[in-house]
């Protein structure tokens, strides 16, 4: 029979309209075994395994289709000229036992498999899990730790107080073990930035980690908290273990307000356990397995941090970001007008003009006078420069961010000192006179 026979042909069209009849596709594929078709055979018993993976006739089917012996047919089903093999004598006498068969070679249908791989997919397809049994495969990099980053303090224009404190609290002992021993100094706890927004406290710890050489390593809320029961702690635990293999490491918890608020105040156990967590590792920062893991926190308002993780061994040093000073902000407009065409500008003046804005404020002055020179560009359609004057009114109509902040600030700062925790604060208040 050949391929192109009127019963092949209407056994395909069948086939395509039922394709889960598996009796019809079987019957298809014995006629294209009979016809000399292996191949197209062997594909019609796979998709009949793929419908039906233990019925017995597609798998002998497939086992002829591939070349393999088959097993003789069952006595009921031989024709009803053929002679029996054995006759029973006329007297009744037991017929002998009939040998038996000899034993044939086990089909390798995972040979098979790989040989019709290409014609049928597979069945089921299968994830490997990832650590915690989650399956997801974006859990197994979830942590990724910075590489040590070409951010120095030099690179921090202005804020002598600060990179003095950093130096004599943070940087010094870590540069010089031998003289870290010989005086006993303890590099157990942390440091703790709080100020006004946009000040630069994430700058700053990039910066420590670029004089480290350590790798960076940055948490917020949204990365450990979880909607799950014990998730929020796992994630916690993760990103310290992760810093652990990957020491030296800076551990950054920015707005620790969010990670680590006063658990008086929080009603969510979840949330109260992540803290319990977080205190959990941080109490672990001096032991040998933490060697090479240094942790910076940052806050606007640290009055709403957990009392327990300022104590002495966690993050027990504090250091206030104030606004830049003149040469911070000297150093912040130069960078945020190096690739705008400008003309005739006087950074000593504009500085002085912009007295009391945060570093996110300078960032706005530049883009306003930006823009200004822009839409008069379109209006006239000449192209102009950047001015002093458009920046000079740039400054006059941004209002402080950081004035809400001082507000708030100065009461806390005034009738919640408890153990001069503020006193740099209250000097900044006094020196500017907002007390």
């Amino acid at each position: 029979m050949s391929e192109d026979s009127p019963l092949i042909q209407s056994l395909r069209t069948a086939v395509a309209a039922a394709p889960g009849d598996v009796p019809l596709r079987l019957h298809l594929a014995e006629l294209l075994l009979t016809a000399g078709q292996q191949d197209a055979a062997v594909t019609e018993a796979a998709v009949a395994l793929q419908h039906a993976p233990g019925d017995p006739q597609a798998r002998e089917l497939m086992a002829r289709a591939m070349g393999a012996p088959t097993t003789q047919a069952p006595a009921t089903q031989a024709p009803a000229t053929q002679a029996p093999a054995t006759q029973a004598p006329a007297t009744g006498a037991p017929a002998p036992p009939t040998p038996p068969a000899a034993p044939r070679a086990g089909f390798d249908w995972r040979a098979a498999a790989d040989q019709v791989g290409d014609v049928v997919p597979p069945r089921f397809v299968e994830t490997p899990l990832t650590v915690d049994g989650s399956g997801d495969p974006k859990d197994a990099a979830a942590w990724e730790v910075a590489a040590p980053g070409t951010v120095r303090l030099a690179d921090v224009g202005g804020m002598r107080e600060v990179k003095e404190r950093l130096e004599a609290a943070f940087l010094a002992p870590m540069r010089n073990p031998e003289l870290r021993k010989l005086y006993g100094k303890s590099l157990r706890g942390g440091l703790l930035l709080y100020g006004p927004p946009g000040c630069g406290k994430t700058f700053i710890a990039r910066a420590v980690a670029g004089e480290l050489g350590a790798g960076f390593l940055s948490v917020s809320i949204s990365d450990v908290l979880d909607m799950w029961i014990g998730n929020s702690e796992r994630n916690m635990h993760e990103v310290f273990a992760t810093a652990r293999r990957q020491a030296p490491c800076v551990v950054f918890l920015d707005e620790l307000d969010a990670l680590g608020g006063k658990r008086s105040r929080t009603q969510n156990s979840g949330m109260r356990n992540t803290v319990n967590q977080l205190l959990t590792e941080l109490d672990g920062i001096d032991a040998p397995a933490n060697e090479g893991v240094f942790v910076l926190a940052a806050t606007n308002v640290p009055w709403d941090v957990d009392i327990a993780l300022r104590r002495p061994g966690r993050l027990d040093r504090t250091l206030l970001v104030l606004p830049p000073d003149a040469a911070a902000r000297e150093a912040i407009l130069r960078y945020h007008l190096r690739d705008r065409p400008i003309e005739s500008i006087d950074l000593g003046k504009l500085a002085k003009a912009t007295d009391g804005l945060s570093g996110a404020d300078l960032a706005h002055v530049c883009e306003a006078a930006a823009e200004t020179a822009l839409l008069d560009s379109a209006r006239t359609g000449t192209v102009r420069m950047i001015g002093m004057r458009d920046l000079l009114d740039a400054a006059k109509s941004v209002v402080p961010s950081t004035e809400p902040w001082f507000a708030a600030a100065r009461n806390v700062a005034m009738f919640a000192n408890e153990g001069g925790m503020y006193d740099d604060l209250l000097a900044y208040l006094k020196k500017r006179r907002k007390l």
